[in-house]
């Protein structure tokens, strides 16, 4: 099991969307009493910093569903749906552009940044992601490893943990006989984790995460949530460093953090991919993106540079030793 995925976050504030890239947040600010929490906001405002905000959209444009149709998602996933899938009949291409477009007024898969459009590059890398974690192409003789993405929606061996961290027990008390194992296309853990995605998404998944394994958008949904938000404080989402918002700073330079495909790696999964060398989750993670790129027509040419690509010398944004046990 891969600890980086059960990081804390630490504060209200840092996993709220506060996505950098597309919505600049007014400095005006909803008149909110008493302050803000995460779920509290309406649907054209977010909260950040303990206020409502609004966001005027000043870079994005579109929608996913303007250059990724649906024989894209069935060739990427073509497997999803055979004897061997976990979740068959479970994941389809509506409850992906559906969740999509929940995300889209931040910049999900709609980005400029220079005139330079990521869009089409940003879903292939989000769902690289979401096809190697959910792939069970390692386990079934295939000569096409790379088709077997979303083969499973939960974790298989779930009543091993139940993945309650009692040091949360008054923001995120564990409801009785619930296990908070790992649920959705980039699969969450933690009772704390389902606890901040329960605010921004309305949904009482603290209680109720089960809820993830019926609904194939709100699997999407967290794990579209989870890409577009920072795992800590201060630190970037997998959007940001995927687009290249944020300019490095001399520390992540010194850090060899490049940004772009090889720095979504190292946020979403830390030193337990990141910092190793070559290494056969790393590469497999990258080889899922260049399948999704050849399929959406992409060059590879676009996907940059091997330091862009990889992450093998870079330091991990975060340990794993950092996380709950």
């Amino acid at each position: 099991m891969q600890k980086m995925e059960y990081i804390p976050l630490l504060t209200t504030a840092s996993i709220l969307l506060v996505l950098v890239n597309c919505p600049k947040f007014s400095t005006s600010q909803s008149l909110t009493s008493p302050p803000c929490l995460g779920g509290t906001c309406s649907r054209k405002t977010r909260c950040f910093r303990g206020q409502c905000h609004t966001y005027r959209p000043r870079c994005c444009d579109g929608a996913v569903t303007d250059y990724f149709q649906s024989d894209q998602f069935e060739k990427m996933f073509s497997n999803r749906n055979s004897l061997e899938a976990h979740a068959k009949g479970f994941w389809d291409y509506h409850s992906f552009i559906t969740a999509s477009a929940e995300y889209e007024p931040y910049g999900f898969g709609i980005s400029y940044l220079n005139s330079n459009f990521f869009g089409t590059k940003e879903v292939a890398a989000f769902l690289a992601h979401v096809g190697t974690k959910t792939s069970c192409g390692y386990k079934v003789a295939s000569k096409e490893p790379l088709t077997w993405g979303l083969c499973y929606n939960k974790e298989t061996n779930s009543n091993s943990y139940n993945y309650c961290d009692e040091n949360y027990k008054n923001t995120y008390p564990c409801a009785p006989g619930v296990a908070y194992y790992g649920r959705g296309a980039l699969p969450i853990y933690w009772n704390y984790n389902y606890g901040e995605v329960s605010k921004d998404l309305k949904v009482d998944l603290l209680n109720h995460p089960e809820y993830i394994e019926q609904n194939a958008t709100l699997a999407f949904q967290v794990a579209i949530w989870r890409w577009m938000t920072p795992i800590m404080e201060h630190q970037p989402s997998a959007h940001d460093v995927f687009i290249g918002y944020r300019k490095p700073t001399k520390n992540d330079s010194l850090a060899k953090q490049v940004f772009g495909f090889g720095a979504t790696m190292n946020v979403l999964y830390g030193d337990l991919v990141c910092g190793r060398g070559d290494n056969e989750s790393m590469n497999n993670i990258i080889s899922h993106y260049l399948y999704y790129l050849d399929l959406m027509g992409v060059e590879r040419e676009e996907a940059g540079p091997h330091e862009v690509l990889s992450c093998a010398e870079q330091v991990a944004f975060n340990s794993s030793s950092s996380s709950s046990p």
